[in-house]
Formats: structure tokens, C-alpha cells, sequence
């Protein structure tokens, strides 16, 4: 009999399968037109197990998201100190890329065409993302402020922080682009790079 470790290790084997999967189809044929079932068969999985771990191909990539979201917080917390928030942001955002050798759906197709401004799912991730970058920013910005707890600093984090996440969108807005394609991983790097200098720059 399977022991419950054994079983959890084969259920995540198995979500990573489908999500790797998921990322080479999206890449090689764009979101759109990439089916369940081709994800299924390429994972080496049925169409029912497809579901169990995935509603819709949707929450697939919502559910990556909210996976990447304290990652990229905890790597920003983890950036040189002496980086200023939008380098810090940055790098921690291709540290992030960098860490995938089949790298999640949505850095090289950006957010499902029906997850847009209005999607109750986006507005989630949108204000998760942007409370948790908020807080990374805030504990590096006060790590030498005399007056830690002072609201000018809370509010310059909070600005910085949606900021940087405004460039992200901006980002997978174009990555979504169904004219130019999925973007490659070099593609996606580059683009970060342009989003931030973006915000420095005139």
C-alpha cells in the first residue's frame, strides 16, 4: 500500500508534468491554441487526470502565478542591500525566470486572454502580488531607516511596489501579443529589462 509521502511526492510529480508540459505547448503553439487534451497526452496523463489537478486550462496558469508570487517576494527580500527597489525588483524577477529550465506559462505567454482587468481571478493575483512585493520593499527600505515604522515609508514602498508591478503587466501584456508569438526565455529577459529601465529612465 502507497504510503501518504509517497503519494503527495506522485501527486506533485505529476502537477509538474502537466505544468511542463503546459509551458512547451504554449511555447511551441501560443496559449490559444493549445488544448487539454494535447497538454494530457504530452504529460503522459488522461484528460481526467488533467482535471483533477486543473478546472480549466485557465487555472492552470493562475495556479503557477500564485505559486511564483511569495517566491518572487522572498527573492527580493534576498536581493543586495544595497540595490535600489526598481534594480532589486528587476533582478529578482530574472532570478526567478532563471530558475526554470522549462520556465512557467505565464513568463513566456503572459496572463490567459480572459483573465483581464474585469476577472475576479486577476484582481486576486493582482492584489496579492502587489501586497506581498509592498511588504518585501518595506522591510528593505526600513532595514537602515531611523524611523522604520514611518508612514512616508510605508507609502514609498507601496508606490514602488505598484509600480513595478504596473511594468509587469505592461510586460505580459505584450507577451500575450498573439501577432509577435510566446516569447522565448531571452525574449522575456529582455522585455524585463525594458519595463524597468522604463520606470528609471526620462
Amino acid at each position: 500500500m502507497e504510503s501518504p509521502g509517497r503519494r503527495e511526492q506522485n501527486k506533485q510529480k505529476t502537477r509538474q508534468a502537466i505544468e511542463e508540459a503546459a509551458a512547451r505547448l504554449f511555447d511551441e503553439h501560443g496559449y490559444a491554441d493549445t488544448t487539454v487534451s494535447a497538454i494530457a497526452q504530452a504529460a503522459g496523463v488522461g484528460e481526467r487526470t488533467f482535471f483533477r489537478y486543473f478546472p480549466t486550462k485557465e487555472a492552470l496558469v493562475v495556479g503557477q502565478v500564485r505559486d511564483l508570487i511569495p517566491r518572487l517576494a522572498q527573492l527580493l527580500r534576498e536581493r543586495p542591500a544595497a540595490e535600489p527597489p526598481y534594480e532589486a525588483m528587476r533582478n529578482a524577477v530574472l532570478e526567478l525566470a532563471a530558475q526554470h529550465d522549462i520556465p512557467p506559462a505565464i513568463f513566456t505567454t503572459g496572463p490567459p486572454v480572459r483573465l483581464g482587468p474585469e476577472s475576479r481571478a486577476d484582481r486576486f493575483l493582482l492584489a496579492e502580488l502587489e501586497a506581498q512585493v509592498t511588504d518585501a520593499l518595506r522591510e528593505r527600505l526600513s532595514a537602515n531607516a531611523p524611523d522604520p515604522g514611518a508612514a512616508a515609508l510605508r507609502l514609498q514602498a507601496a508606490v514602488k511596489a505598484r509600480a513595478g508591478v504596473s511594468a509587469l503587466r505592461a510586460l505580459f501584456v505584450l507577451s500575450a501579443d498573439e501577432e509577435s508569438g510566446p516569447l522565448t526565455v531571452g525574449q522575456f529577459a529582455e522585455l524585463v529589462q525594458d519595463a524597468f529601465a522604463a520606470l528609471e529612465g526620462p
